[in-house]
């Protein structure tokens, strides 16, 4: 083990391996739709983060997924949301409830469409793949969904997300007359 130090401090880095290392996932999950259990993974990946969720989404009306979210918040996990503009008058969009519950719920306008579908759990788990969190998606659509153990991949997203954050704006519901003055 001492060679190895010496090599890595003082010779040759690269052959010591002491280069830094690829993202190697320490494990990935995917499940396809519909019908495909991704609604359930992503309720019970929720129900195991103890500190943090991050969501970014284009289409958000499952409501297991949302009242997954809720009950995260009132444990004390920080739930934090961006959706596209076209959430502040969707029918059926979780918005509300989600903003209703306290969850600090924004909307990524400066995009024609914010068509991200992710979730980053704790800085390590990252959720992600065409899987609009939805009703149609689990039990209609041809959908794909991952759950990526990776650290260095979700600090991707975070930063992403951070980014998105920064030009968002404070979710407010819009009734249809209303709708014509937003993007």
């Amino acid at each position: 083990m001492k060679w190895k130090f010496l090599l890595c401090a003082l010779l040759i880095p690269e052959l010591a391996g002491c280069l830094r290392q690829a993202s190697i996932p320490e494990g990935i999950q995917v499940f396809f739709s519909p019908k495909g259990g991704a609604t359930e993974a992503i309720v019970n990946a929720l129900a195991q983060a103890t500190n943090n969720v991050l969501i970014q989404a284009y289409s958000f009306t499952s409501a297991p997924i949302a009242e997954a979210l809720v009950t995260a918040h009132r444990r004390g996990v920080s739930v934090r949301v961006i959706l596209d503009h076209s959430q502040r008058t969707e029918k059926y969009s979780e918005a509300d409830f989600l903003s209703h519950n306290g969850i600090p719920t924004l909307i990524d306008a400066q995009h024609p469409i914010a068509h991200n579908k992710i979730m980053i759990l704790d800085g390590y788990l990252l959720v992600t793949g065409s899987f609009n969190f939805t009703k149609a998606a689990e039990e209609k659509n041809a959908e794909n969904l991952l759950l990526i153990n990776d650290l260095i991949l979700a600090n991707a997203y975070v930063e992403n997300w951070r980014a998105h954050e920064a030009h968002s704006e404070p979710y407010t519901r819009v009734t249809p007359s209303q709708a014509r003055k937003f993007p």
